[in-house]
Formats: structure tokens, sequence, C-alpha cells
């Protein structure tokens, strides 16, 4: 592994940094999340025309920009520094990679260019979000099986599907939903993945009122709506796609909880510099360097473990949900940090120290908790599996 970054890379990042500076402020920030959508869709273009964000790990043949997913994660840090609200995790890390893996031809030429375009914003309809990300549908950790409360049964050449699942990240919004369902009856349940208009007839979405307005999700019913099964083939492993996909997307989250975890240090102590008491700067104070130093090493330590994750992920290693965990415990770490260096105006709306508070929560309740994903990892590895040692 080379840890140093190419010219690419760096241009990358400091592209993207540059515009999400100039258009996703504070202001324009809270004023994104009150719409109906949650993002600003004039930002989502402008990511999409400017820096081909949504096709980054895309081939070149369907209008991507031929990067891999180390790429995408490097973007996802920054999209992460300011908590910007935008369709890139379902549409480009989540739904995306599914469509590229199991799609027909068919279907990926038809949807891929409008994807990688920003035309299409898509979805990925599947509950227990933490377990999708991360396990493999077997024993423990399959939470009921990727596709919950959906059926999907035949209607003539079509399908058509019944349940409700939620919550689902953008899932109120986005113009395409990649449905997982179950199939075969009870005693041969399977579960597929079905393409779902999301102005389709027996569709019917609201927004879920979520701990962390920056990351919008939405909740689905489906009531016979009409669908069309992704690849056009039954026999198409579907737990094992959405596992190789959830480690991906865990590489991407792992980068983006660093860049949020990184810019919310840092504004705390640009804050303790200024804040005085008894004649002198907090920041001055031992303890409260002692207490920065050690945010400061844990996100340090979470940013090489993303860093890796992503590297891995283009080499096919799946480690991204231990750098989730550590990545997710280094936001929340920080984040806790500013809120209590911040004193009395560190839990107001008004301050933006709460939204970093709220992202580290909301993302821990969606894809971990910590504890489970090291868990998972554990038993992955048969970390604690007794074995018998030969004398």
């Amino acid at each position: 592994m080379d840890a140093g970054f190419t010219a690419e890379q760096d241009e990358i990042r400091r592209t993207l940094r540059e515009l999400l500076h100039k258009r996703c402020g504070p202001e324009e920030l809270r004023a994104a999340v009150d719409t109906p959508a949650g993002h600003d869709p004039a930002l989502w273009t402008a990511l999409a025309e400017q820096l081909g964000l949504p096709g980054l790990a895309l081939p070149e043949a369907y209008g991507g920009v031929g990067c891999s997913a180390t790429e995408l994660a490097l973007a996802a840090e920054e999209t992460g520094r300011v908590l910007a609200p935008s369709p890139l995790l379902a549409t480009a890390v989540l739904v995306a990679p599914l469509v590229l893996a199991l799609g027909t031809d068919a279907q990926r030429a038809r949807l891929l260019p409008r994807i990688a375009s920003g035309a299409l914003t898509a979805a990925l309809a599947a509950p227990a979000a933490g377990l999708a990300l991360t396990g493999d549908n077997r024993g423990d950790w399959a939470g009921g099986g990727r596709a919950g409360g959906v059926q999907a049964r035949r209607a003539g050449a079509g399908w058509t599907l019944y349940g409700e699942v939620g919550p689902v990240p953008d899932g109120h919004s986005a113009r395409l939903l990649l449905v997982a369902a179950h199939t075969g009856g009870f005693a041969r349940s399977r579960t597929l993945l079905f393409l779902v208009a999301g102005d389709a007839d027996g569709v019917v979405r609201t927004r879920h009122t979520a701990l962390d307005a920056t990351r919008p999700l939405g909740h689905l019913q489906l009531r016979d709506a009409e669908a069309e099964l992704l690849g056009g083939d039954e026999g198409t492993d579907v737990p094992a796609a959405l596992a190789r996909t959830g480690d991906g997307a865990a590489a991407v989250l792992a980068c983006e909880a660093v860049g949020a975890a990184d810019r919310v240090l840092e504004r705390t102590v640009e804050y303790v510099k200024q804040r005085e008491q008894f004649g002198r700067a907090i920041g001055s104070f031992q303890a409260v360097k002692h207490r920065l130093a050690d945010v400061y090493v844990q996100v340090q330590a979470a940013r090489s473990a993303a860093y890796y994750a992503a590297w891995a992920t283009a080499h096919g290693e799946r480690v991204g949900g231990l750098a989730l965990a550590q990545g997710l415990e280094a936001l929340r770490s920080s984040a806790g940090e500013a809120v209590q260096l911040h004193g009395g105006i560190g839990f107001t709306w008004e301050h933006d120290v709460q939204l970093y508070f709220k992202r580290a929560a909301g993302d821990e309740l969606l894809f971990g908790p910590v504890h489970r994903l090291r868990a998972h990892a554990a038993d992955a590895a048969s970390l604690f599996t007794a074995t018998e040692v030969p004398v």
C-alpha cells in the first residue's frame, strides 16, 4: 500500500473542498435541510456537473469518471467536514455499485449514465442499515433478512411488491428505488433486488423526523407496486452482493465520519483559544490540552483506518466495518468534547456544534452501534473462537 495521495486524488479533494466552502456554509446547510427533499438540488447539480461526483467510481463506458472506490471515499471525507446533505451516499455509494454488479446490460445502459450525470437519484430500501452494511445474512447477523417486510410476487411478465421498509436514506425523495424483497414464500424464502420508480403507483413515501437532519431519511410503503427484477436472473446471490457493497459503503462512511470529526475538532481548538476564564484563554489550561490531545490522537488513528479501508476496498479486502467503528467512535468523542468545551452555547440550536453531535449519534443508530460492528469483525475473523491446539 502506498500511503501517499496521487496528484489526481489531491486535486479531487482540493476542488471539492473549495466548492463546498462556497456552496455549503452554515446558512446554506440549514436552508437545505428544511426543504422537502432535505438537500439542495443546485448543490447536487454543481457536484455532478463540475466534479462528476455521482459517477466518480463508475466506468467511463457509462459516463463515469473511471476512478475507484478510494477516490469516492476521499470525496466523502470532504462532504463529511461540512455535513453536506446530498444524495451521494444513497445514489453513488449504495445503489450504483449494485446496479453495476448485478444489472443486465440493458439496465446498466439505461440507469448508470443518468446516475453518473446526477440526473437520476436513487435509494437502497433495505432495513436494519447497520447489519445490512456489515452482515452476511447468516446466523445472529441476519437481522430477519435483507428484505424485512417486503414481499415480491410475479404478476404476468413482471413483479409486484407489497410491504414497508424504513428508515431509508433519501428514500422519500429518490427518483429510483432499489428494493430488497422476499420471494418464494416462507419455506423457500430468498432475497432479490427490484427496481421501482419513485413515483410509481402503489408507492407511498414519507420523510422521517430524523435525529440528524443532515441525513434525511424516508419510510416506504409498497402496495402492489410494479417492479423490475435487477439482473433478470432469480439465481443471483443478492446477499453476497449486498455484503460486498456494504463493506465498500462502510469504508466511505468511515472517511465521512473522520472528516466530520476532524472539522469539529478544528472548531473546538479555535474556540478554546478565544474563550477566556480567570483572565486567560481556556485552551492554555493543561486539562483542556490533554482532552483535546486525546481526541486528536483518536481522530488520526481513525483516519489511518479509514484510508486503509478505502484502499483495501479497491483491492478486494474487506475491513470497512472495523474502520467504520473507529470512525464513528472518533466522531462521537470529538463532538462530545466540542459540546463540553463550548460550554453553554455548545448544545444550543443556533450553534453548529450540535449538528456534528447529532451526526455522530444518528450514524451510530443507522450504521452501528460501534460494539456491534467490532463484534461482527471479531466473529468474521474467528478471533474468539476456541480451537484445539495440537500437543
